[in-house]
C-alpha cells in the first residue's frame, strides 16, 4: 500500500500531493474502522465524509465520528486494527490517543512520505490524520449507510444530508474561530441540487448543547440568523484558509459575502 500511495501522490503536481497522500491514507483508516466493527456504533459526519460520500471538490484533514450506541464499542479494538492495517501495508505509523475528553481523538502520524512523495525537503516530516469521535453527540439526527468504492470498497453509515447540513451550521456559529472550509462547504450545501434543507431539530440541539445564546432555529430563520452571523467575518481569511484545499482553486472566487447573500435572502 505504501508504493500504492506514493506513485499516486506523484501522478499529481507538488501542490496537491500531500492532500492526495493524506487521502488515501484517510481511506485505509477508514477500511481499518470498517474492518473492525466500528460503525456497528458510530456513524462518519464532517467534511471529510462529504468528501468521500458526495465528492465534494475540497480534500480535508481529519476523521470525524459520533459514537451513536456507546454499548459494545471498543475504541481500543479499532485503535489496533487502525495500526496494525498500516504498518502491514509498509507504513512507518506511530497512533497517539490523546488524554479522554468528550471527544475522544486518535492522532495518526504517518512518517517518511512527505518526503519521498516530494512534497518535503525534511525526511522527518510527518503526515497527520486525527480521528475524532464526540462521544456525547446531540439528539436528532438521522442516518443512512453508503456503499462507495474510494480506493477501497467502503460501507460507511452516514449521517444523511439534512442533519450533516446542521452539522456545519453549527460548526459555522459555535466555533470558535472562522474556518474557510466551512463556508466552502456551506456553499455546497446552498448550491445543491437535491435543495437540502437543514434538520432542524438537531441543529437546535447540537446549539444547546454547547452554550447557544442566540434565538432558537426555525425553517423561517436560520437563513436570517445564518447570514447575520457570516456578515461579521473576515473574507479574505477564509479564502486563504481555504485554498490550499481546493481542487479547482478558481472556486474560491465564490467566497465573498456577496454570493451567500444570493442564496440566503
Amino acid at each position: 500500500m505504501k508504493d500504492r500511495a506514493l506513485a499516486l501522490a506523484l501522478s499529481f503536481p507538488q501542490k496537491q500531493r500531500k492532500n492526495v497522500l493524506r487521502e488515501y491514507m484517510q481511506a485505509n483508516i477508514l477500511y481499518s474502522i470498517q474492518q473492525s466493527g466500528a460503525f456497528q456504533y458510530i456513524a462518519f459526519q464532517g467534511g471529510t465524509a462529504l468528501r468521500f460520500l458526495y465528492s465534494i471538490k475540497r480534500f480535508s484533514e481529519d476523521l470525524d465520528f459520533a459514537l451513536e450506541k456507546k454499548e459494545g464499542f471498543d475504541f481500543r479494538k479499532m485503535k489496533e486494527k487502525i495500526l496494525k492495517d498500516l504498518q502491514y501495508g509498509g507504513f512507518q505509523v506511530t497512533i497517539h490517543e490523546k488524554k479522554p475528553k468528550t471527544v475522544k481523538v486518535l492522532s495518526v502520524r504517518v512518517s517518511e512520505v512527505l518526503f519521498k512523495a516530494q512534497v518535503s525537503r525534511r525526511e522527518n516530516e510527518n503526515l497527520d490524520i486525527h480521528v475524532d469521535i464526540d462521544t456525547n453527540p446531540p439528539s436528532g439526527a438521522h442516518f443512512m449507510t453508503t456503499l462507495i468504492n474510494h480506493h477501497f470498497v467502503l460501507s460507511l453509515r452516514h449521517h444523511d444530508l439534512a442533519s450533516s447540513m446542521a452539522g456545519k451550521l453549527h460548526a459555522v456559529f459555535m466555533r470558535p474561530y472562522v474556518k474557510g472550509r466551512d463556508l466552502y462547504d456551506l456553499l455546497w450545501y446552498l448550491t445543491n441540487v437535491q435543495k437540502v434543507a437543514p434538520n432542524i431539530l438537531f441543529l437546535n440541539n447540537a446549539l444547546k448543547q454547547t452554550g447557544w445564546k442566540g434565538a432558537g432555529m426555525t425553517e423561517e430563520n436560520w437563513k436570517k440568523e445564518l447570514f447575520a452571523h457570516i456578515s461579521k467575518f473576515n473574507w479574505e481569511e477564509i479564502v486563504r484558509d481555504v485554498s490550499s484545499f481546493l481542487e479547482v482553486p478558481s472556486e474560491a472566487k465564490f467566497l465573498e459575502l456577496k454570493t451567500f447573500e444570493g442564496l440566503l435572502h
